[in-house]
C-alpha cells in the first residue's frame, strides 16, 4: 500500500488494535492528550534534545515535510515546556500532522481550539532555553519505547502507537481481523445469556469452571 492508502486504513484503526497485534508489548504510555478528539497519524520526524531546551526542535521544524509528526525526545523531563502555540503555528504551515513530546508543552488553550494533535507528560507554563546541544533523524525514547524517524505513528483517546514501516500492510491486516473478530463477541454479548464462547473458553483454559 501507498502511504496514503496506510493513513486511510490506519484512520479506522484504534490504537488497542494495533497495540494487541503489536504483542501488547509496543507503544507509548504515560503522555497526555491536548487536542481534543483528532485523531494522530503520520510518520516520525525525530529529535533529541537537552532537557528543556528546543533549539533543535526549532532545527526539525524546518526539515520536515507534510504529514511528518514531529517525536520530540525531551528526557522526560518537564521543569519547561518544549513546545507552545508559536511552534505549533509554525508547524501548521509546514503540514506537520501533529506532536509527541516526552517533556512538558504549553498554550493548551491553543492546542484544544486550533484541534493539532500534541501528546505530551504535562503542562508547564514556564518556556524553554536555547542552548542545544540537539539531535535530529536518531534514534530517539519516549517514555521507553524507542522510534525512529519514518516509523508510523498512530494516536488517538488511548494513546500512541508506533511501527517500523515494513510491518505496516501485516499489521493493519491483523488489527482489521482483530476488529471482526470483536464484532462477533460484541454480537454474542448483545444475546444476553451467561454463557459467552468468548468468555467461557478463557476460563476454561485456566480451569475457573
Amino acid at each position: 500500500m501507498t502511504d496514503t492508502e496506510i493513513s486511510a486504513a490506519l484512520a479506522q484503526i484504534p490504537t488497542s488494535h494495533l497495540s494487541d497485534n503489536l504483542d501488547r508489548m509496543q507503544g507509548i504510555a504515560g503522555l497526555n492528550r491536548y487536542h481534543g478528539s483528532k485523531k494522530l497519524i503520520g510518520r516520525a520526524l525525530t529529535v533529541k534534545v537537552r532537557p528543556g531546551d528546543n533549539l533543535w526542535i526549532y532545527k526539525a521544524l524546518t526539515l520536515g515535510k507534510p504529514g511528518d509528526v514531529l517525536v520530540v525526545d525531551g528526557h522526560g523531563e518537564t521543569s519547561n515546556a518544549l513546545i507552545g502555540e508559536l511552534i505549533m503555528l509554525y508547524a501548521i504551515q509546514r503540514g506537520f500532522h501533529g506532536f509527541v513530546v516526552d517533556g512538558a508543552v504549553r498554550d493548551s488553550a491553543a492546542f484544544l481550539d486550533a484541534g493539532f494533535p500534541c501528546y505530551a507528560k504535562t503542562l508547564n507554563h514556564k518556556g524553554p532555553y536555547k542552548l542545544g546541544p540537539g539531535q535530529i533523524n536518531v534514534a530517539v525514547n519516549v517514555c521507553g519505547q524507542v522510534v525512529n524517524s519514518g516509523d508510523w505513528v498512530v494516536g488517538d483517546e488511548d494513546g500512541v502507537v508506533t511501527f517500523a514501516p515494513e510491518s505496516a500492510n501485516e499489521l493493519i491486516a491483523k488489527a482489521l481481523a482483530t476488529a471482526e473478530k470483536e464484532r462477533g463477541i460484541k454480537q454474542e454479548i448483545s444475546n444476553g445469556h451467561v454463557y459467552q464462547k468468548w468468555l467461557f473458553d478463557t476460563l476454561e483454559k485456566n480451569q475457573l469452571v
